[in-house]
């Protein structure tokens, strides 16, 4: 091995080894508060929001909604079986929208990982996310009014891979579910970011996707789309790219586009919206993304 390759060899290694002394934590943290109420507490929220679809609680009502989409540890996979079942409940058009998209956008396991970028990234994912989901359920149920949006066709209930007896072992079963899904994308996440500090100046960086670059906004928005495959392993990006002088504004246009364009959560979503409906959210994703990482450049 030539003295070059050893020096980058070593590099490599040694970042790595800081990214997961970082990660990992918030990585183990997120993943056994996740499995935790997917074991422990799923049934529950699951109640609270059938029980929402025979309420009319109006503008709170969303509120609720998207709470409880944040609060849900399901995977796309998981939350459209659980909408279908809702949708033949009768719940309003509007909550099931903005549930879904913040169940989409968010979980316990995607909320704690954040927490590594920072207060200020952490904050900025919650509320933009919030807004996303909120944006979403206020236009599904004003602009649609009671007609039909989404096709639930061949869509069951949701299947509960919680069966084992004894609690502990359910819980133990679903955390190396959990564990077995995702730790792979975290650790690629976090060579890729290591590749990406040798390979990538700081400063031809700070011009794509810097403060004052509006164009990073787009940019970062539309990259969102075909880089993002698992929330754990972006971070690890996330964190390289921030440091490397990535505006808060493209960080939140990412991290909007990113979760809601991912290739295994769209194969989903067209089927329940149909080819039409499925242009509209991908144009409204794209949008809101680009609107709301503008306003944070101009308010962080």
């Amino acid at each position: 091995m030539s003295d070059f390759l050893y020096r980058e060899f070593i590099y490599l290694a040694y970042y790595c080894e800081l990214q997961l002394k970082q990660i990992l934590p918030y990585y183990f943290l997120g993943m056994v508060a996740g499995s935790f109420i997917s074991v422990f507490a799923k049934n529950s929220l699951n109640r609270i929001v059938e029980r929402m679809g025979v309420r009319r609680h109006g503008f709170l009502g969303l509120i609720i909604a998207i709470v409880l989409g944040f609060a849900s540890p399901l995977c796309m996979y998981g939350t459209i079986p659980l909408a279908a079942a809702l949708y033949r409940q009768g719940i309003r058009l509007g909550f099931l929208a903005a549930f879904m998209m913040a169940s989409i956008l968010i979980n316990p396991q995607l909320l704690i990982y954040s927490l590594v970028l920072g207060e200020t990234a952490f904050w900025v994912r919650v509320i933009s996310s919030f807004c996303c989901a909120l944006s979403a359920g206020l236009l599904v149920e004003y602009l649609t009014r009671g007609r039909e949006f989404f096709n639930f066709t061949g869509f069951a209930g949701p299947h509960n891979h919680d069966t084992d007896p004894t609690p502990l072992l359910r819980f133990l079963k679903n955390l190396g579910r959990n564990f077995k899904a995702t730790f792979i994308y975290v650790v690629i996440g976090i060579l890729l970011a290591a590749l990406f500090t040798r390979a990538v100046p700081a400063d031809l960086f700070t011009s794509l996707f810097g403060r004052n670059n509006q164009l990073g906004v787009l940019a970062a928005a539309t990259i969102g789309v075909p880089v993002y495959v698992c929330g754990g392993g972006t971070i690890p990006l996330l964190q390289e790219w921030l440091w490397s002088g990535m505006s808060m504004g493209a960080c939140c246009a990412f991290m909007l586009t990113g979760p809601a364009t991912k290739i295994t959560n769209l194969g989903a979503v067209k089927i329940i919206l149909g080819a039409k409906a499925f242009s509209l959210y991908i144009a409204f994703i794209m949008l809101f993304a680009c609107l709301a990482g503008l306003v944070t450049n101009l308010i962080v």
